[in-house]
């Protein structure tokens, strides 16, 4: 099943071509190389297009250009963060949850985040894609469970499966009674708008199953002209799509940021689905960070935007217990005194501005 579309002819692989461009220094090439010998690096022409390589903090920068700092490890971070292993039963398939599999049908990406919880599952010495056999045995093992009924690709990214793969697969789920649902996750939208045409288009509609395409972007510079067109196939093809970002020290933790991404996401018909905390992947401590700065944001997103751009704030538990919503609390109780004034009055609840109201009120 090694069959990778081979387009993406331009993208940057190697410290040496980041510093040609201007998006890397000289004087850092020997970390540079440390750090690409350990962990891939893949910037195509479309990202590389959005960094100003004048600004030393610029967002698109810290997503996809190496740092020395990625080789530095913390207490705490670990190859297989959110524990994928643990509820692996067969090979390219995760079982966490009752009714979904994830499906791990390529270890490639049209760009590699520098923040990625599958760092260590791709990139130098890795194979790229699931073998023929182990892809019958994962697709056996999700027939010979009724209970599964949304199947999310994901890897790598399925999108750098040429269509007529991916037309493969999709039909091989279709044809699995009890899967109702399948949901692709990918990049490629943003990093690689050229790759969604109308054959890709094709191949992701199946009789049989509804697909849903989550499509990830931290940053709304990342919504291109082109991305916005590559999303709008999807969708004028009856593709629902949702959003998946994460929460990144210097991408998108303001609130402007993140108010301007989650508005972008709906103009081009995106639900915000999940906005991540940083997983606890090696070398990636200079990019998360705190739960309280996340609820904080999440906070200020609460009555500034439409209840259409609200993600849920989640966290994977390390260890492979699945994720958490962790964004802030509105609802607690009264304390006694309170209680004593209205035998009614059982929660306060904090409104968008802060101020505090007893539900149900007072008489």
């Amino acid at each position: 099943m090694n069959r990778i579309d081979p387009k993406l002819a331009a993208t940057l692989r190697q410290p040496a071509e980041l510093i040609e461009r201007g998006l890397a220094q000289t004087a850092d090439l020997a970390d540079l190389e440390r750090v690409a010998a350990r962990y891939a690096i893949a910037v195509t022409p479309e990202i590389a297009g959005l960094i100003d390589p004048e600004n030393p903090d610029d967002p698109i920068a810290r997503q996809f250009i190496p740092s020395a700092l990625e080789l530095i490890s913390t207490p705490g971070e670990d190859a297989d963060p959110i524990g994928d292993d643990a509820h692996s039963p067969v090979a390219g398939i995760v079982h966490r949850y009752p009714d979904r599999v994830l499906f791990k049908l390529v270890h490639v990406c049209a760009v590699y985040c520098r923040f990625c919880f599958r760092r260590e599952m791709v990139g130098p010495g890795k194979a790229t894609a699931l073998p023929e056999g182990a892809y019958r045995d994962a697709l056996d093992y999700i027939r010979g469970h009724a209970e599964i009924w949304e199947v999310i690709l994901t890897g790598g990214d399925p999108l750098m499966l040429s269509p007529r793969r991916l037309a493969e697969i999709m039909a091989d789920l279709a044809a699995i009674d009890h899967v109702k649902i399948v949901r692709l996750h990918t990049r490629v939208p943003v990093a690689a708008p050229k790759r969604v045409d109308a054959d890709m288009v094709r191949a992701l509609r199946v009789a049989g199953v509804a697909t849903w395409v989550a499509v990830h972007a931290n940053h709304p510079r990342e919504l291109t002209v082109e991305a916005r067109a590559a999303c709008a196939r999807l969708t004028d093809a009856g593709i629902p799509l949702v959003s998946q970002s994460v929460l990144l020290r210097g991408v998108n933790d303001d609130a402007a940021t993140l108010e301007a991404l989650m508005r972008v996401f709906v103009e081009c018909r995106i639900k915000p689905y999940y906005l991540h905390h940083g997983d606890l992947a090696p070398g990636t401590a200079h990019l998360r960070t705190t739960i309280e700065a996340g609820q904080e944001l999440m906070r200020g997103l609460r009555g500034r935007v439409s209840g259409l751009c609200q993600p849920d704030y989640v966290l994977d538990i390390p260890g492979g217990h699945g994720k958490a919503p962790i964004g802030p609390n509105y609802l607690s109780h009264p304390n006694s005194g309170e209680r004593e004034l209205s035998s009614e009055s059982k929660y306060r609840i904090v409104d968008y501005c802060g101020d505090v109201h007893l539900y149900p009120p007072k008489p």
